[in-house]
């Protein structure tokens, strides 16, 4: 039996990894699975619930009593319990959440597990900080999307003033670094990537170029 065709991007916050999986999944018509979603869905329901986002035992069994659901469509949803949220989670505030619960062991085991199960249903474009490290390690397909820091602060600056939620940019680089040095510090499963990626700097390069070279070079593989 063949196996389903995971597609691992990976990389810092701000860097283009959601739309770049969602068009990519387009491409290869294959289902787009936002990890990093997953994470920040469960910071809104920690920070909702009152939660300390560092209660590891609090945020294990939240996460296991959580209920995420991906609906497809334009634009897909995000649902959290049967709630609508995919506007709510891409907030600064849960952001940051997102980051501190991330780095809760028990929360990544819960999440990771959940993450298997949907790649190995129908496979799958998976965007995050570990997908190709530690939930498919084995896939041959493994992008790393890098950018300088302020080049992706400016990107969500720009992206939070056209959604009407404006914030000073010094202030969205500050929690750009602070995500960085918390993502890649952290224990379990920190950012980060090996020669087994392909990286790819999309400073200077726009979404559709960054696609294309992925689609390119995952078709180039597969027999």
């Amino acid at each position: 039996m063949k196996a389903p065709l995971i597609v691992a991007i990976d990389g810092p916050s701000g860097v283009g990894k959601t739309t770049t999986s969602k068009l990519v999944a387009h491409a290869l018509n294959l289902p787009h699975i936002d990890t990093g979603a997953m994470y920040r869905a469960i910071g809104l329901a920690a920070t909702r619930a009152g939660i300390d986002v560092r209660d590891a035992d609090a945020l294990e069994t939240l996460a296991s009593n959580t209920h995420i659901e991906f609906v497809p469509g334009e634009p897909p949803r995000v649902m959290l319990d049967g709630e609508d949220i995919t506007a709510l989670i891409r907030t600064p505030e849960i952001s940051m959440a997102a980051s501190h619960v991330s780095a809760v062991p028990a929360v990544r085991r819960v999440l990771v597990r959940l993450q298997k199960e949907l790649g190995r249903r129908n496979g799958g474009v998976l965007e995050g900080r570990d997908i190709g490290t530690k939930v498919f390690p084995q896939t041959p397909h493994k992008f790393f999307l890098t950018a300088d820091p302020r080049v992706r602060a400016q990107r969500r600056h720009a992206e939070l003033a056209a959604k009407g939620t404006p914030v000073p940019f010094e202030t969205v680089l500050a929690e750009a670094l602070q995500r960085d040095e918390q993502d890649s510090t952290r224990a379990d499963s920190p950012l980060s990537y090996d020669e087994t990626y392909t990286v790819i700097d999309t400073a200077g390069l726009s979404i559709d170029e960054v696609v294309k070279a992925i689609v390119r070079a995952v078709r180039t593989r597969v027999p």
